[in-house]
């Protein structure tokens, strides 16, 4: 038989997450997103990668781990967690050593001398989705050269990028233009009051 296309290779197994956002393949434990927590999932090994799906949904997709007993972290999908319990990104196995873009990283050390550092960073975190990594990374990056290390400041850099731009002013057709401009003369109000 002639090839009819790629094909595309892989043992699927149906697995239930764990509540610690954790699924089960080739002897290695490797995280989901947080929504397939406590849920039944497609697990589909393939030669070089692991994909998870919910429903039609892929909720992971790792470097699939030759050795054994292994956990294989995503910090990415314990995001909503970590909204919920911004602690945890101090303790919490998945964020040990998370290689996150220069910018960020940067700011998360200056925010660590904060009080209530790690809240920022994860409200910083939780402008991923919406705004993307890249305009994140930018934002991050603009707040530090002012020298400002701040969550809020960086989601109003952000806020700021994604304004529309101002429409074009409006040109005046000859038609309309005013033939005798009005003139301001304050002193008229002056003579009115007087007669007054």
């Amino acid at each position: 038989m002639e090839l009819r296309g790629p094909f595309d290779g892989f043992v699927e197994k149906a697995v239930r997450a764990t509540t610690a956002c954790l699924i089960m393949a080739d002897h290695n434990r490797y995280s989901v997103d947080a929504r397939a927590a406590g849920r039944m999932v497609l697990v589909r090994t393939h030669a070089e990668h692991i994909v998870v799906l919910l429903g039609d949904e892929v909720v992971a997709d790792h470097p699939r781990n030759f050795r054994r007993d292994q956990i294989v972290y995503d910090p990415w999908h314990y995001l909503p967690v970590l909204m919920k319990k911004p602690g945890a990104l101090r303790n919490g196995a998945p964020f040990k050593d998370w290689a996150l873009p220069p910018a960020l990283s940067q700011v998360r050390a200056k925010l660590k001398s904060h009080a209530d550092g790690d809240r920022q960073f994860v409200k910083v975190l939780g402008a991923v989705p919406d705004y993307g990594l890249e305009a994140v990374e930018a934002a991050c990056g603009e707040a530090l050269e002012a020298g400002i290390a701040s969550g809020d400041v960086i989601l109003t850099v952000l806020a700021r990028r994604q304004q529309p731009a101002l429409p074009p002013s409006i040109t005046t057709p000859d038609a309309l233009r005013l033939k005798i401009e009005p003139l301001a003369d304050c002193g008229r109000y002056d003579s009115i009051r007087k007669i007054a």
